[in-house]
């Protein structure tokens, strides 16, 4: 498993291409080889990936907004050829959707046709999780519904450590039972700050992180993505605190 940064710890630090160029050195100089694309400011695809190549980094998975799966998926898919990235991702089920498991399944209706596109091009949609889609309707987890409705090669998961836990579930059984559809995860941990759960960087936290990798290994996840949403100061901090825990683990 190789271990990689998802930018949009650092999205803030982000806005610009050149701002995008400096955070990408950042993180390569704490040791990371891989990127996700997320979060991002406007910059030319071949920029990036002209920038990433001098420095030694791959991009490994992207998060697309919505829209633009819906109505410009040609576009993003010759932006994945310029990348050199097979693994385009959906960061969060669209509002429009929630609530509901009608609303679920009218969301798979919606981007099953997106996925299988994907897919016949030799790309792989991916999903992120986040704590609503432990969320049960009629007794069912959203999420349980969401990997019915797709098929393995339609769709994998992009598992969120810290969300699969504030979703009140374990994310050892999570990766377990998605096993074969777990290319992407993302590692980010939780702490308690009196009865407050907050993120934290990986081994900084109340996750059982041992567990966690070993359960990676099994289900065949190639990409370990540290990502954290919100940081209590540098988020480069965060990122590097993060590398140098799991580098002791053994990962790079």
């Amino acid at each position: 498993m190789k271990l990689g940064a998802q930018m949009f710890t650092v999205r803030e630090q982000c806005k610009t291409p050149e701002e995008i160029e400096i955070a990408l050195e950042k993180i390569a100089q704490i040791g990371y080889r891989t990127v996700q694309v997320s979060g991002l400011g406007p910059i030319e695809p071949k920029r990036l990936k002209d920038c990433c190549d001098r420095l030694g980094l791959t991009i490994a998975v992207t998060h697309i907004p919505p829209g633009r799966l819906l109505t410009e998926l040609g576009d993003v898919l010759a932006e994945h050829t310029v990348y050199g990235c097979k693994n385009i991702g959906l960061g969060m089920l669209p509002e429009e959707y929630r609530g509901s498991m009608e609303g679920v399944e009218r969301f798979c209706r919606d981007f099953l046709p997106v996925a299988r596109k994907i897919r016949d091009t030799g790309c792989q949609f991916h999903y992120h999780n986040h704590n609503l889609e432990f969320e049960r309707f009629g007794g069912r987890m959203v999420i349980d519904r969401l990997a019915d409705m797709f098929a393995p090669e339609e769709m994998h998961f992009i598992l969120d450590t810290y969300w699969v836990q504030a979703g009140g579930c374990d994310p050892v059984e999570w990766i377990k039972k998605l096993s074969g559809r777990l290319r992407c995860v993302h590692l980010k941990d939780m702490a308690v700050h009196g009865m407050t759960q907050v993120m934290a960087p990986v081994g900084e936290g109340n996750l059982n992180f041992p567990a966690i990798l070993d359960a990676c290994e099994k289900a065949g996840t190639e990409w370990l993505l540290v990502e954290q949403d919100t940081c209590e100061g540098d988020p480069f901090a965060s990122l590097q605190t993060s590398y140098q825990y799991l580098r002791k683990l053994g990962y790079r």
